[in-house]
């Protein structure tokens, strides 16, 4: 009976691993780069906050920024939960208070502000300072303070930041295809089978112990009359009488 509980115990743990894996597999949408950064994944986009050693003052011009991140974009916040990502994570990364580079320029053909990616700026958390007036269109760049998560206008020839993060999407695996409603299925007859193989090891297990005792539990056998004591003295007495 214990090594029956051990390979139902088993053959359980085995369906819910196969059922988990499944999961897993299914679930899985995205990956970040594998290039040797470290990169933090927030829904759907990566993020790698450059470093630098902490024995030396960190100092990035605008363009140092840009090459930094080549290949990728410098940092793009278009929601108040991205903004608030960035500030939270960057204890993590740096000590004290940092600034840090956005990804973003004056387009003269808008006279507006837009990301590098080329979507506009939807999404704004501006200080409430005014635009320093020595700053000419060309030369507007803006910097986040991971202590408030405001924005500053600055320049972008002239001011140097402490801070840079890189950012691009989750590669998609475009090699698996979307789960379907039919792997769903598959996935359902697979654990019903798993279940009906052990209920089976189950029987042929308890029919292998028992033997024939579970059928032959339920036969019937009419029970055997005896005769008491005074009855069958008569009886005797009753032979002995017709002999002649």
């Amino acid at each position: 009976m214990e090594s029956l509980k051990k390979s139902h115990s088993s053959l359980s743990l085995i369906c819910g691993a196969f059922v988990l894996c499944v999961q897993l597999q299914l679930s899985l949408t995205g990956d970040c780069p594998a290039d040797g950064r470290m990169w933090v994944p927030f829904e759907n986009r990566c993020y790698h906050f450059v470093h630098g050693e902490e024995d030396k003052i960190k100092s990035y011009t605008f363009e140092r920024a840009k090459t930094l991140c080549q290949g990728f974009e410098l940092l793009t916040v278009e929601s108040t939960e991205e903004n608030s990502f960035v500030v939270k994570y960057s204890p993590e990364v740096w000590k004290g208070n940092v600034n840090v580079w956005l990804g973003m320029y004056y387009d003269t053909n808008s006279d507006n502000m837009r990301w590098f990616n080329e979507k506009p700026v939807g999404f704004s958390n501006w200080e409430d300072a005014p635009l320093p007036p020595d700053l000419v269109p060309l030369d507007i760049c803006v910097a986040l303070h991971t202590s408030t998560g405001k924005w500053e206008n600055v320049s972008c020839l002239q001011k140097a930041e402490n801070g840079v993060v890189c950012e691009t999407n989750q590669k998609a695996e475009e090699a698996k295809p979307k789960p379907s409603a039919l792997l769903s299925a598959l996935v359902i007859l697979s654990v019903v089978a798993i279940m009906g193989v052990s209920a089976v090891i189950w029987f042929l297990h308890q029919k292998h112990n028992l033997g024939s005792s579970i059928l032959t539990a339920f036969e019937y056998h009419p029970p055997f009359r005896v005769l008491d004591t005074d009855r069958s003295c008569l009886v005797e007495a009753e032979e002995t009488d017709s002999v002649p």
